[in-house]
């Protein structure tokens, strides 16, 4: 057992096929990238932890409960890598209010940037959504979560500048936040658009964008469009499932391993 360990902390899923391919994709390139780190792993969302113990016998620790393994453990250098998108409410609450009690229990102990913190960091996200070529009359819209914290900005600056890059054709909204469906649609109506292709900006592809997505249900963003004239194409892919944006994460956590060293 390594001394130095990175937590990779996620909001995690209940899809079992769909956490490998993102969760656990972000995880193993970490190993690659850092081997004298051991890797474990944290969920914040207790209903989906309760979930994955009652239904697959599988259990996953929440981050004080991984803090306090790596203290028994004898662990002495632990950076905390969360997956979420921002820091919002999430990175704030079940993480980083977390890591205060445990901060004199280990020689070093740091935590890791969101996806979303720097301006090179819009940079790269808008190079990997923007990698796959569609024709003028389609609308690319990109689902996010939304937060309540004030890194809800993060949805209307990623808007500004697709703009600014001409990516004029690309729309970004969120199903619990502003820009919400509604200020999707308006955006899209006042352009020439014939199709739309519905796409999570969610590092994994889970509940959100089976459900509230592409689900067949009135009040998914699919019905929805289709209810008002679009033919609508779902692509049902974490971010995560992207080499590019699972190299982001590397990047945040090789300024903090090289501050290190």
């Amino acid at each position: 057992m390594k001394d130095k360990v990175i937590l990779v902390v996620s909001f995690g899923t209940s899809y079992n096929n769909n956490r490998g391919l993102s969760i656990g994709a972000i995880e193993n390139d970490i190993k690659d990238s850092f081997p004298d780190y051991e890797i474990r792993r944290a969920f914040t969302s207790q209903m989906i932890i309760n979930k994955l113990k009652k239904r697959d016998d599988l259990h996953i620790d929440n981050v004080k409960e991984a803090l306090e393994r790596a203290v028994q453990d004898g662990v002495k250098t632990i950076i905390v890598q969360p997956t979420h998108m921002m820091d919002g409410t999430e990175y704030h609450y079940k993480i980083k209010d977390h890591l205060e009690d445990y901060k004199d229990k280990f020689d070093t102990l740091i935590l890791g940037k969101p996806l979303i913190k720097y301006d090179e960091d819009y940079e790269d996200l808008i190079k990997s959504i923007t990698a796959t070529e569609y024709s003028d009359d389609t609308a690319v819209c990109f689902m996010g979560h939304g937060t309540p914290a004030d890194s809800n900005i993060i949805y209307t600056t990623l808007q500004d500048k697709l703009i600014s890059k001409n990516y004029k054709n690309y729309f970004i909204g969120t199903v619990e936040a502003k820009p919400d469906f509604d200020d999707v649609l308006s955006m899209i109506n006042e352009g020439q658009y014939n199709k739309i292709v519905l796409k999570p900006l969610m590092v994994v592809a889970g509940d959100h964008a089976q459900n509230d997505m592409a689900g067949d249900e009135d009040d998914s963003w699919k019905s929805m469009f289709t209810a008002n004239g679009y033919e609508v194409e779902c692509v049902i892919e974490g971010l995560a499932q992207s080499k590019d944006i699972r190299n982001m994460y590397i990047k945040h956590l090789k300024e903090i391993t090289d501050d290190l060293n």
